[in-house]
């Protein structure tokens, strides 16, 4: 598989921020989002056998991973990938944008499933089946980038109650978005999310790779 990088961090987002976790970030993405931040990943990388990246996992000495991307559900191999460090008994992370079919993941993974918002110019990406495909331990991630994509979210909330039942992080785009009128927002409403802040931007350099 093809594999952008891979290093130990902390966390920052989703409800396990805060906490130290290996990243494997692969190559490669479908979607070019306008607020994206890792355009390095679109084609930097080198090809890994699944193996060697259980071997780099495993000299991390973390327990928490993150399969990321660009898009890692591009990979043929991260299936595999994701049951074999189930089986060796990491917690194991899936970051996807929604836009390809979730229902390969082992179910004892946990899916972090962006639904693309019009600020993004990808929502008409989403493929709304995987709503649906969810799991009780898997969550649901939205990027605001102003009040329209708030509204749409909303929105989007009401359309699909199942996501009453998920995890729901709302998360500013960094430097475009006030995080401050975002809480606002979601105190008006008395909106039952997650405010999300991308932590690791504010510990490090917003531009700042493996971290």
């Amino acid at each position: 598989m093809k594999i952008n990088e891979i290093y130990k961090s902390i966390q920052g987002e989703s409800t396990y921020a805060g906490q130290p976790c290996v990243f494997i970030r692969t190559t490669g993405c479908n979607l070019r989002c306008d607020w994206c931040d890792t355009t390095h990943a679109f084609y930097e990388g080198r090809e890994m056998a699944v193996e060697a990246v259980l071997a780099q996992v495993e000299a991390s000495a973390c327990r928490l991973v993150e399969l990321t991307g660009g898009e890692p559900l591009l990979q043929k191999e991260a299936s595999l990938l994701v049951t074999k460090l189930l089986d060796a008994g990491y917690t194991v992370l899936v970051e996807t944008s929604g836009s390809l079919d979730i229902r390969s993941m082992d179910p004892r993974a946990i899916v972090i499933m962006d639904i693309k918002c019009p600020g993004s110019g990808m929502s008409d990406a989403m493929r709304w089946e995987n709503i649906e495909a969810l799991r009780p331990r898997d969550q649901v991630k939205f990027v605001i980038k102003d009040r329209a994509d708030y509204d749409w979210a909303v929105e989007i909330l009401g359309k699909y109650p199942v996501l009453a039942q998920r995890v729901v992080l709302f998360s500013p785009v960094f430097g475009v978005m006030d995080p401050r009128h975002l809480a606002d927002w979601i105190l008006e409403d008395g909106r039952p999310v997650h405010l999300q802040l991308q932590l690791h931007k504010y510990i490090w350099h917003p531009e700042a790779r493996g971290v």
